[in-house]
């Protein structure tokens, strides 16, 4: 059976106040899954909530037949570079081998095999001349490179991305995209959370649509008819035609 994970009847409330409710939902692995919706939407409450990082109302979230906060070690999960102190003393390098801590265990030494999946996941997001480079130094789009190396390392069979192209230039998005694409290609559930209606995101093969709850979710070119727009926006957005592209092209 295809690897999935299942929301059922999530709700989460911060202060009394509703950020979502009864989510109803199913990621599927093999396929690259954005997340889309208006400011204040609960995207990135909604991730949190599926990873087990904040308290929930009611509802469960499963993987595989079983709950998902029971199953962390197989999660990679990036969060916004805004919660990321880029003072931190670390390099490149000291990055990267965090993803390997879930397989080696705490104070215990690297092994050969996890320095070289290290190495081959920087290669991956061509940061390696920049090993011992402090992350504070880099820029936006080499940062948001580093994290996904680390998530690469973990070896997760869960990604978790939020709003991983914020502030990136349009090598580091392609680059990115392109490793998202190979990673749901090869089995994995990969979840990102984008703010942009652009042409990028063409790049997604199903989209949740959120807005509090749950206005559509599914093949990208189902979840962006207009009334699931106007209902998510109220009718206030502009997006990425890819029909009309295509016209055009």
């Amino acid at each position: 059976m295809e690897s999935a994970i299942n929301i059922n009847n999530l709700s989460v409330s911060y202060r009394n106040i509703e950020a979502l409710r009864g989510i109803n939902l199913n990621i599927s692995a093999g396929k690259l899954t954005g997340m889309i919706g208006p400011n204040g939407a609960g995207k990135s409450t909604l991730l949190k909530a599926i990873l087990g990082l904040i308290n929930i109302n009611n509802g469960q979230v499963f993987y595989n037949n079983k709950a998902l906060i029971e199953q962390r070690k197989i999660v990679a999960y990036v969060p916004q570079r805004s919660q990321i102190d880029w003072t931190y003393p670390a390099t490149v390098w000291d990055v990267v081998m965090m993803g390997r801590i879930t397989k080696t265990g705490w104070f215990k030494r690297f092994s050969n095999v996890s320095k070289q999946k290290a190495l081959n996941a920087l290669e991956k997001v061509e940061m390696t001349p920049f090993l011992n480079r402090p992350i504070g130094q880099l820029s936006g789009g080499q940062q948001q490179r580093v994290f996904l190396a680390r998530s690469i390392a973990q070896e997760a069979e869960i990604f978790c991305f939020d709003e991983p192209f914020v502030g990136v230039d349009q090598r580091t998005e392609a680059i990115i995209f392109n490793i998202f694409h190979k990673l749901a290609e090869s089995g994995k559930i990969v979840l990102v959370v984008n703010h942009d209606l652009g042409e990028s995101i063409t790049n997604f093969d199903d989209l949740i649509l959120l807005n509090k709850e749950l206005i559509a979710a599914g093949n990208r070119q189902e979840v962006l008819k207009q009334e699931n727009l106007d209902q998510a926006y109220n009718g206030k957005v502009m997006f990425f035609n890819e029909n009309d592209y295509n016209l055009a092209a």
